[in-house]
């Protein structure tokens, strides 16, 4: 049985910057404070841990004073920058590039549209930490959106901005997106003023991994996909495995493998999400490869 990693799969460039501008930290100084998971991967999070790495959340961080804490890739709104200034706490800023340009479109865009009482709509999953660092930077006025029944949110009678959460599916993006011309067509009849700007924000470095990932999925008897529960990237990456190949499974870590998954399969490919770190899969092939060889 040949068992094969994806090179394409792991950390996108802003995970990775973040996990190594945390571990550089923690080679000066005993214990770095991180604001939410670095990554929405357990055994990843549970590593930086023994390093010294500590988990908090913005409850917590308001108790905190005169020390360092870590933003992560996903960015933070501006109260966090507020409240950071107030505590003496120096911020280790890990925020993607990719993140922080979208913060500054979306606040540019709600800055110009006040005066012609224009509405913010964020295509992403409420309660994630990028989407609550984009609302941040509307004052949290930006209407969040994840499925279609969330559209009754929005006054199409009046202008609509639309941004997209970078990780999000581009195939979503544009569902949505035509959706809310329609509607507001229907709502405007009569109107030849411009009321939808769209703005496609999503990271291409996530979005191109889809059809790798449909190429991948097909090459292989059996595909095991590796990733973290809490990762909505993951679990979206994982629904365009299962698409391309029905024999796809989604763990965690090796101890969630089942050896009759791989039953005369005589090629298992391997991959995972974006906050998959690469050390992970190759656990996880280790772990199979072994199981293969004691059935020989």
């Amino acid at each position: 049985m040949k068992v094969t990693i994806d090179k394409n799969s792991g950390y996108c460039f802003g995970v990775e910057f973040a996990i190594q501008m945390a571990e550089d930290e923690m080679e000066n100084c005993e214990e770095l404070y991180c604001l939410g998971d670095i990554v929405h991967n357990s055994m990843e999070v549970q590593r930086l841990y023994e390093k010294g790495l500590r988990i908090i959340d913005r409850e917590q961080l308001k108790e905190l004073r005169d020390c360092k804490v870590l933003i992560r890739a996903h960015g933070e709104p501006p109260e966090t920058y507020k409240l950071a200034l107030e505590n003496n706490i120096e911020l280790v800023d890990a925020s993607c590039p990719v993140v922080l340009k979208l913060q500054n479109r979306v606040k540019h865009a709600y800055d110009s549209g006040l005066s012609e009482a224009s509405q913010i709509v964020i295509y992403g999953q409420v309660g994630h930490a990028e989407v609550i660092g984009l609302a941040g930077q509307t004052g949290d006025e930006a209407i969040i959106v994840t499925t279609e029944e969330d559209l009754d949110k929005i006054d199409f009678t009046r202008p609509v901005t639309l941004f997209s959460q970078t990780t999000k599916s581009t195939k979503g993006f544009y569902h949505i997106k035509e959706l809310i011309e329609e509607r507001i067509k229907q709502a405007n009849a009569d109107s030849t003023q411009p009321l939808f700007n769209a703005n496609d924000s999503i990271c291409r470095q996530v979005s191109n991994r889809e059809p790798q990932l449909a190429k991948f999925s097909t090459e292989h008897d059996v595909l095991v996909f590796v990733s973290g529960k809490k990762s909505s990237n993951g679990k979206a990456l994982y629904s365009v495995c299962k698409q391309h190949n029905p024999n796809s499974y989604f763990v965690e870590n090796e101890q969630e493998l089942q050896p009759e998954w791989f039953a005369n399969a005589a090629s298992v490919g391997i991959c995972g999400a974006t906050s998959t770190p690469m050390w992970l899969m190759q656990r996880v092939a280790t772990y199979i490869e072994n199981l293969s060889l004691a059935t020989v």
